[in-house]
C-alpha cells in the first residue's frame, strides 16, 4: 500500500487539472489538511463515541435509520472511521462489511486484489491524489447467493475548516448475490474552501444485482471531486440513484464498465445548482459485450445564477452489438439568470445497436403557478410542489427516510426563490 500511495503521488506531480467543465482556479491544493485524525477508536457500540460526535449523527437520523431498516452501518467523522456494526445474521451468512482501513489488514488478498484497479490512479489528477492520501472509507463483500435483503449505509462528514476528505469505498459482490449500500455525505459551511476526492468502485459479479444510492449535501465551499464506477460482468445489474445538492463546485459522472454479455446499468440522478453552485454531473457507460443495455435519467433544476451541467458518455464497443441505451436529460430554469448544459458524448464502434437520446430544458409553468395559487398556496409553496414532483420520478427510488431528506432539502433551497 504504501508502494501504490508513492506511485500515485508521482503520477499526481506528473497530470494537471481538467481542461474541461468548472473553473478549479479557486481550489488551493496547498491548504488543504488531507488527514485530520479524529483520536478516537473504531467501535460497534454508539454509546462508547463522545457526546458531540453523537449529536451531529443523531442530528442527521443515523442511530435511528440503524434501528428501524438497515443491516449495518458506518460512520466517518473526519478521515476517520468511528463507527461500524453489522446485524449478526448478515455476519454469519459470510458478508464482510467494515472500514476500509480495517480491510487491508484483515483482508489483503481481496483488497490487493481489486483495489484501484477498476478505478487506476492514473485515470485523472484526483484519482492520482486519491491513491496517494486516501483514508478511511467502507470494504463491503457479498458472498455467492446472499441476497441482502436490508440497506447497508455508510454516512461520512467533514467537520472542520480546509478539510480534505478521502474515503475509500470497495465493494464487490459475488456471483448471484444482491445488496443495496447507501451513501451520504454532509459539511458545515466554514468561508474556506474544503475538497472532497472520495472513490467508489464496485464489482458486480456474474448474475449479481448492486444498487448504490447517495445523497451528497456538502457545503457550498467544498470542492466536489468524487470519482465513482462499476464493472459488471455478464447477466449483472447495476443501479446508480445520486442527488447532489450542496457543493459550490461538483464534477461526478458514475461510470459503469458493461464488460459481460447481457449485463445492464441504470443511472438516475438529480442536480440542483443555487447561486455561484455549478453542478457538472452526468453518467459514463461502456458498453464492451454484446446484448448490453444501459439507461440513463438525469434531471436538474438551476436557480438564481446556478449552473447545471449534464456531461455524459456512452461507448459502443465493437463487441457490443444487440446492445440497447437510453438517455433522457430534463433541466428546469427557475429564472433568468441561471444557465443549464446537456453536453452528451456518443462514440459507436457498432452498427448493430439502438440509441434514443433527449434533452429537454423549460421554465415552471405560469399555468400551473396560478393553478395552485389559486387555491390559497402560497407562490414560494407552490414553486418547491411543482420543483417536487419534477424530480419525484428518481427521488422516489431513494429509500424511504433519503426520500424525506431529499424532498426537504429541495424545499429548504427553495425557500426565498419569490422574487
Amino acid at each position: 500500500m504504501r508502494g501504490h500511495r508513492e506511485d500515485s503521488l508521482s503520477k499526481y506531480e506528473s497530470i494537471s487539472l481538467p481542461k474541461f467543465g468548472p473553473d478549479l482556479s479557486g481550489l488551493n491544493l496547498d491548504n488543504i489538511t488531507y488527514y485530520a485524525p479524529t483520536g478516537i477508536d473504531a467501535t460497534d457500540d454508539w454509546g462508547e463515541l463522545p457526546d458531540h460526535i453523537r449529536e451531529v449523527y443523531e442530528k442527521l437520523g443515523i442511530p435511528e435509520a440503524e434501528h428501524k431498516w438497515l443491516a449495518g452501518v458506518g460512520a466517518q467523522y473526519e478521515s476517520d472511521i468511528i463507527y461500524h456494526s453489522l446485524k449478526e445474521e448478515w455476519e454469519k451468512s459470510g458478508v464482510i462489511f467494515m472500514d476500509m482501513d480495517d480491510a487491508v489488514k484483515e483482508h489483503p488478498v481481496l483488497v490487493r486484489e481489486y483495489f484501484m484497479k477498476c478505478v487506476p490512479n492514473s485515470d485523472h489528477k484526483f484519482a492520482a491524489l486519491h491513491g496517494a492520501v486516501w483514508s478511511g472509507g467502507t470494504f463491503l463483500y457479498v458472498p455467492k447467493g446472499v441476497v441482502v435483503t436490508e440497506p447497508l449505509q455508510a454516512y461520512f462528514r467533514m467537520n472542520a475548516p480546509n478539510m480534505g476528505q478521502f474515503e475509500h469505498t470497495l465493494i464487490i459482490v459475488d456471483e448471484g448475490a444482491e445488496v443495496h449500500y447507501i451513501e451520504g455525505c454532509s459539511a458545515p459551511k466554514f468561508g474556506s474552501k474544503g475538497l472532497h476526492a472520495g472513490c467508489v468502485e464496485i464489482y458486480a459479479k456474474q448474475g449479481s444485482k448492486v444498487r448504490y444510492s447517495s445523497v451528497e449535501n456538502w457545503s457550498k465551499d467544498t470542492y466536489n471531486l468524487n470519482t465513482k464506477r462499476a464493472i459488471v460482468e455478464k447477466d449483472a445489474v447495476i443501479e446508480w440513484v445520486g442527488g447532489n445538492l450542496g457543493a459550490g463546485v461538483t464534477m461526478l459522472y458514475p461510470c459503469s464498465v458493461l464488460a459481460g454479455e447481457g449485463a445492464r446499468s441504470d443511472h438516475f440522478g438529480v442536480a440542483f445548482a443555487s447561486g455561484e453552485q455549478w453542478q457538472d454531473t452526468g453518467a459514463k457507460v461502456i458498453h464492451s459485450a454484446p446484448h448490453t443495455s444501459s439507461k440513463i435519467v438525469s434531471k436538474s433544476v438551476s436557480k438564481a445564477g446556478g449552473t447545471c451541467t449534464y456531461r455524459g458518455l456512452v461507448k459502443i464497443g465493437e463487441n457490443a452489438s444487440n446492445s440497447v441505451v437510453s438517455v433522457e436529460c430534463d433541466a428546469l430554469l427557475l429564472d433568468d439568470l441561471s444557465r443549464t448544459d446537456t453536453i452528451p458524448d456518443i462514440k459507436l464502434r457498432n452498427n448493430d445497436v439502438t440509441i434514443a437520446h433527449e434533452a429537454r430544458v423549460g421554465k415552471l409553468s405560469a399555468e400551473d403557478l396560478f393553478y395552485l395559487t389559486s387555491r390559497g398556496i402560497a407562490e414560494e409553496e407552490a414553486k418547491a410542489m411543482i420543483v417536487n414532483g419534477f424530480m419525484d420520478p428518481i427521488v422516489r427510488l431513494l429509500p424511504l427516510e433519503y426520500a424525506v431528506e431529499m424532498n426537504r432539502l429541495i424545499e429548504l433551497e427553495m425557500e426565498g426563490s419569490v422574487g
